[in-house]
């Protein structure tokens, strides 16, 4: 219930970040805060909001919960049943985001600096070398972004070529996992 009723605050006043949510006030007159603190001194475990999306679509919002620690939101105009694919196999396989465009440019220059360093040690020619990390950054690529990975039901497509042979895209997805 605590859970349900801070959903509906969070959705009717779009709090702008994490502490902001500790200050709306819930349908029965208490802050989120005061009533989290009153959960936790009624059942005795540490209960804390710690995070939440807010996500607005003109397309398809599918959902995906594996087991009870697992939430995945597809945001996608593919078919209802090819995007809950997409969500099992965010939940799985945990993908950084959805293409090269995603991903940080630290993230991908510390990658390169990393993959740079250990091709040195091979004693190789420099255009060898920059040709090693070039294969590197693209498999890194390949495995942290959604439409690089092999999809989880079937290994030898990845989910971009399962999304195109279906003229379809993800917008975006957000994956929460407890803890």
């Amino acid at each position: 219930q605590f859970a349900d009723a801070v959903t509906e605050a969070v959705f009717d006043h779009e709090p702008a970040d994490i502490d902001a949510v500790g200050t709306l006030t819930l349908a029965s007159g208490e802050t989120v805060e005061q009533a989290r603190e009153a959960l936790v001194a009624k059942i005795g475990e540490n209960i804390q909001v710690r995070r939440f999306q807010i996500i607005k679509t003109d397309d398809n919002l599918v959902s995906y919960q594996h087991g009870a620690r697992i939430g995945v939101v597809v945001d996608s105009n593919a078919a209802s049943d090819m995007a809950r694919d997409i969500a099992m196999h965010v939940a799985a396989i945990n993908p950084t985001c959805i293409d090269e465009s995603g991903v940080p440019a630290e993230t991908l220059e510390r990658e390169r600096r990393i993959f740079a360093e250990q091709a040195a040690e091979s004693g190789k020619p420099p255009e060898i070398i920059e040709k090693m990390v070039s294969g590197r950054v693209a498999k890194f690529l390949k495995e942290i972004t959604l439409v690089g990975q092999p999809f989880v039901k079937d290994d030898k497509i990845s989910v971009g070529k399962l999304l195109d042979k279906a003229g379809a895209k993800v917008t975006s997805f957000v994956r929460f996992e407890v803890g």
